[in-house]
C-alpha cells in the first residue's frame, strides 16, 4: 500500500491535506512490530512519541518480586511515549506488543516544527492523549475502590470499548484479543487463582462467556 495512503487511514492523521500528509511522511518510520515483542523496557528507554497505526500493545511494570502489573492495553490510534513537555508516563515502563503491529515513530526536533505548523493535527493528538488519560484515571479509580468481580467488570468493560466486537444476534460481545486469567489477574492486581475463581463465578451468573484465552461480556453487562 501506498504509505501516504497508509498514513491517511490512520485517524490521528485524517484531517491533514494531501500536501500535509506528504510532509508528515518524511517525519514518520513505520516499522512492523512481531507479535510479543518489546518496543521499550525501562532499560532501552528512548524520548520519542509512538504512535499505533494497527495492532496492540501492552503496557506494564514489575513489582520488587518481579510480578508483572498491566497498566494499559494500546489500540490503533493510540500515542505513548514521552517528547521534552509532552509526557504519558511511560518512562520506566516495559511495552510490547500483543499482537503483530505497525508502529509509526517520530523524529523528535522535525515533529515539533510540524506540530506548530499544523494544528489540526495538533489538536487530534491532543484528544487521543486526553481520552486515554481520562480511560487511566477511571481505571485507576474503579481499581483502587472495588470489589474484585467489580474490578473484572470493569477492566473487560474498559477493553470491550477499545476491541468489542458483536455476532449478529448473539447476546454477547467478544473483546477481540486473547485474553488469559495470568492477563486479566495482571490488569487487576490480583492473583491468578483469585481472577480464576471469579471469572468462574461471573460465568456461571451469566455475565460472562469464558474460553479459552476468549471472553464475551453479556449484553446487559455492557449497557450497564
Amino acid at each position: 500500500m501506498d504509505r501516504i495512503q497508509y498514513l491517511s487511514q490512520f485517524h490521528l492523521m485524517r484531517s491533514l491535506s494531501e500536501n500535509d500528509l506528504v510532509e508528515m511522511d518524511k517525519l514518520t518510520i513505520i516499522t512492523t512490530v512481531p507479535k510479543r515483542t518489546f518496543i521499550q523496557t525501562p532499560d532501552t528507554f528512548v524520548e520519542t512519541l509512538y504512535f499505533i497505526k494497527k495492532g496492540k500493545v501492552r503496557l506494564y511494570r514489575l513489582s520488587e518480586e518481579g510480578k508483572q502489573f498491566t497498566l494499559d492495553i494500546l489500540g490503533a490510534g493510540n500515542v505513548f511515549g514521552e517528547m521534552d513537555e509532552i509526557s504519558l508516563g511511560t518512562r520506566g515502563l516495559f511495552i510490547e506488543t500483543v499482537v503483530e503491529s505497525d508502529i509509526c515513530m517520530m523524529d523528535k526536533e522535525r515533529f515539533q516544527i510540524y506540530l506548530i505548523q499544523h494544528p489540526k493535527f495538533m489538536m487530534n493528538m491532543m484528544k487521543a492523549i486526553s481520552e486515554r488519560l481520562s480511560n487511566m484515571s477511571s481505571l485507576a479509580q474503579n481499581l483502587a475502590l472495588g470489589k474484585l468481580h467489580d474490578k473484572i467488570i470493569h477492566v473487560l468493560n474498559e477493553l470491550f470499548g477499545r476491541f468489542g466486537v458483536w455476532n449478529k444476534g448473539c447476546e454477547y460481545g467478544k473483546i477481540d484479543m486473547p485474553l488469559s486469567h495470568a492477563e486479566i489477574a495482571q490488569l487487576v492486581g490480583a492473583s491468578r487463582e483469585a481472577v480464576s475463581v471469579a471469572l468462574k463465578e461471573l460465568a456461571d451468573s451469566g455475565m460472562l462467556q469464558v474460553g479459552f484465552r476468549s471472553i464475551a461480556i453479556h449484553r446487559d453487562i455492557l449497557t450497564e
